[in-house]
């Protein structure tokens, strides 16, 4: 066979487009988690009756809808190649502050809302100062943060619960706005404006630019600085958030509320998609895999498992969406 032949059989093969193999794991690891999820939910329509009741999805959806808060600022910091693991003690600092300030407060919400915010904002400047400023890599930067605002939680009241909100601060998590609870309403908002300052604007373009190549973005004029300060305050303002409704959905605060949460939100985002790499990732693929993760629990809850095996299913979950978008880009 001569080189002319050859040259032939391969822009041949280049005009028949992508063979059947590669198109079935394009379309495996875009859709695997989705055909996964459907599994789930029909083993659990089956398995256990009382799973698809309305009251039982609005249950799912409102036990999720904390991590899924925190999942949503996660995700613009992962899509920049960084990570945040400072979310947990954020959830813990920044709801102990809103306990404080909501008994004296009285019908003034706004007031504990403020300042619960203003320290998920403060934790998130902190962390990107470190990680702009500073040089430090996302990961040890934020963990220097998550023992800062750790510390600061359990020395603003020594080590004790907080309790007893006032009426408006408690309905933050409790209420309900007709039949859906606020917590679920706070992150289906969340969720919308997320996904729309991602896909539409100019400053997500920004986002997925760095995460894909932060010297390249640097040379075709994106601020690398600002867009990286900016997913950190959005990181530590939701953060926060997930924080001041856990807080008034169990009518009191901890300082060590949120222990944890930052692996349960990475694990969402990931399952959701989004790479650790950078550059890949969608605020709707992090909805499913919140969801996802919130269903499994569920379910395994009302079939009874042992809560010894639940974290070990999650890792299994984890481990096997990470291998779907491994396959899809060999």
């Amino acid at each position: 066979m001569n080189t002319n032949t050859v040259a032939v059989m391969l822009r041949k093969t280049n005009q028949d487009g992508p063979s059947a193999a590669t198109r079935v794991k394009h379309f495996v690891g875009d859709y695997g988690i989705l055909i996964i999820f459907a599994a789930v939910l029909i083993f659990l329509s089956i398995a256990a009756p009382n799973f698809l009741t309305l009251e039982n999805l609005v249950n799912v959806v409102r036990q999720s809808s904390i991590i899924g808060i925190i999942a949503l600022g996660m995700t613009f910091i992962m899509i920049t190649a960084g990570i945040d693991l400072s979310v947990g003690s954020v959830v813990g600092l920044a709801g102990m502050v809103f306990a404080l300030l909501a008994p004296s407060s009285g019908n003034a919400l706004w007031i504990p809302l403020v300042a619960g915010l203003g320290v998920g904002l403060l934790v998130g400047f902190l962390s990107a100062a470190l990680v702009v400023w500073g040089k430090i890599l996302p990961f040890l930067a934020t963990l220097a943060t998550m023992a800062i605002a750790r510390t600061a939680a359990l020395v603003v009241t020594d080590g004790q619960v907080v309790s007893g909100l006032s009426g408006p601060a408690e309905w933050l998590g409790s209420g309900f706005i007709g039949p859906i609870p606020v917590p679920v309403i706070i992150f289906i908002v969340a969720a919308l404006l997320c996904d729309f300052v991602l896909s539409r604007t100019k400053f997500g373009s920004h986002v997925y630019a760095i995460g894909g190549n932060e010297e390249s973005s640097k040379k075709v004029g994106i601020s690398v600085n600002r867009v990286l300060f900016t997913v950190y305050l959005i990181g530590g303002a939701l953060a926060a958030m997930g924080g001041l409704v856990l807080t008034a959905r169990l009518d009191g605060a901890a300082p060590t509320a949120g222990l944890t949460y930052e692996l349960q939100v990475i694990a969402a985002v990931v399952i959701g998609g989004t790479s650790l790499f950078g550059g890949v990732g969608t605020i709707r693929g992090t909805v499913i895999g919140v969801l996802l993760l919130g269903v499994v629990m569920n379910g395994m809850n009302l079939l009874g498992v042992s809560s010894y095996y639940q974290q070990g299913v999650q890792g299994l979950i984890l481990a096997l969406a990470v291998l779907l978008n491994r396959w899809k880009s060999d």
